[in-house]
């Protein structure tokens, strides 16, 4: 495995200008893609618990339950993953607003596709694009590192202030 470094800035206005002042940083060994995805990915599934999931999504998500975790599944494999060639899908969905998923050149990784499938529905792959992480600076979410800290208890995750 490869130790790494994931770091979540946390910035604040100063004098007209966002500053860095402090970092969360996640230290964590990534996975071997392919080798490692079927093992991962049950992780990830096996630590799923509603206080993860976005509380617009958890009424659904009581009869539904996968429903509200593409996005924090998608994007903690992506990063588990991080030396893998892997690409972050996105596609508007007429069930949540927005789904999401990785590629590789083979292959749809979509650790929630059952959302979909449970309901008599497809995922919406076809229309989707190459997207980049939402949020400002496209910065990893703290939910996803403290998500991440869960699923690899060896990881350590640290508030690190700067000035």
């Amino acid at each position: 495995m490869n130790q790494t470094k994931l770091i979540r800035h946390r910035y604040k206005k100063e004098n007209g200008k966002w500053i860095n002042f402090a970092d969360w940083v996640l230290e964590y060994d990534q996975y071997k893609y392919p080798e490692d995805l079927e093992k991962v990915s049950k992780l990830i599934l096996d630590n799923l618990e509603l206080k993860y999931c976005p509380k617009k999504y958890r009424e659904k998500n009581k009869t539904n339950p996968l429903f509200g975790y593409c996005y924090l599944t998608t994007q903690c494999l992506y990063y588990f993953f991080l030396d893998a060639d892997l690409k972050i899908m996105s596609s508007k969905c007429n069930i949540a607003g927005a789904h999401w998923w990785l590629e590789d050149d083979e292959k749809i990784i979509d650790l929630t596709a059952d959302q979909y499938y449970s309901i008599g529905k497809e995922p919406p792959y076809k229309t989707g694009k190459e997207s980049k992480w939402y949020g400002w600076k496209n910065r990893p979410h703290k939910i996803s590192m403290n998500f991440m800290k869960k699923v690899q208890k060896s990881s350590c995750l640290k508030h690190e202030e700067l000035l």
